[in-house]
């Protein structure tokens, strides 16, 4: 009996503890803050466009205000012709700039491009103008613009035109002038985009292309353009977007102006808000926007094959 008491007994293994899950939480522990602000200021406004949009709210009327249903919507498609003539613009100002923008953007990313002296100081030149923002671009071209001190001024000393005329108060001259200022704005960011795409194009397939003999033209048909589709399609989409909110440079520069021909949907929305404090009818009309925009984006991303084999 002693002895069998003496035998002690082999030590029961360790238990395994259970792997913590806080490791693995830890990351999303920390971002979570930033993401519920951003959520926050992100899914609130939004929120609160949708509600406006079905409410009378104007902050001067406040016996007017109270649910509207649809009535603001019906509005805007059968009593306000504003809003059909802003979409109409909007449209055209939209298809103008964003095709110029996207041939001179090409055309300047195929030139810098090729190997030649100064190309860093080239390249900084053209992509300059993108970091300036709407409003300064706007200022530059109203001095740019002025008809006392301006290039209509200088024209004049040499015998084209009139003294005192101004571009941008003529409803003849007034969007062929906004069209220009913002090509010089937005040109470099199709040059920038198609430039570091271009750059990720071999080298081999032209010179295979050359041995093959084919032209300089077959080889940007064959070669360049099918490689640089999916940044093209990109990059319309979001500047086409960005083109149809442009709010700082038109209202800087003409304010709409002259006699309404150059006011966009969403001009004519922060007029409608700011202007006239008809909130709940400039929602309205930021939700009808915002529908035409996802609308569009998603036929011509059905359309174009993003992300697709380009045959």
């Amino acid at each position: 009996m002693a002895q069998a008491a003496a035998v002690a007994k082999p030590p029961a293994p360790p238990r395994r503890r259970r792997a913590s899950a806080t490791p693995r939480r830890l990351p999303y522990l920390l971002i979570a803050p930033a993401a519920l602000l951003m959520l926050g200021f992100i899914a609130y406004p939004v929120v609160s466009v949708f509600y406006y949009s079905l409410q009378h709210y104007n902050p001067t009327k406040p016996w007017r205000n109270g649910f509207a249903g649809f009535d603001n919507f019906v509005h805007a498609f059968t009593e306000d012709p504003l809003f059909w003539d802003t979409l109409v613009f909007s449209a055209k100002w939209v298809i103008v700039e964003v095709s110029l923008q996207l041939l001179f953007g090409l055309a300047l990313a195929l030139i810098v491009n090729q190997t030649f002296v100064g190309r860093a100081l080239g390249r900084a030149l053209v992509f300059s103008p993108w970091a300036v923002s709407g409003v300064l671009t706007s200022a530059i071209w109203v001095l740019l613009y002025n008809s006392q001190t301006g290039i209509t001024r200088y024209l004049a000393d040499m015998g084209i035109g009139e003294y005192g005329t101004s571009w941008l108060s003529d409803t003849s001259t007034v969007f062929s002038a906004a069209i220009v200022a913002d090509l010089w704005r937005g040109v470099p960011f199709f040059a920038i985009l198609i430039l570091a795409d271009l750059q990720s194009i071999s080298k081999d397939l032209y010179e295979a292309a050359e041995v093959d003999g084919a032209s300089r033209v077959r080889q940007f048909v064959h070669i360049t353009l099918p490689h640089l589709k999916d940044a093209i399609i990109l990059s319309t989409l979001l500047r086409a977007v960005w083109e149809f909110n442009n709010v700082d440079l038109l209202y800087t520069l003409t304010g709409g102006g002259p006699a309404g021909v150059t006011t966009t949907l969403p001009l004519y929305i922060a007029n409608t808000s700011v202007d006239a404090h008809n909130f709940g009818y400039a929602s309205a009309l930021t939700t009808v926007a915002f529908v035409i925009l996802l609308f569009c984006s998603m036929v011509y991303l059905r359309l174009s094959k993003f992300g697709g084999e380009s045959k």
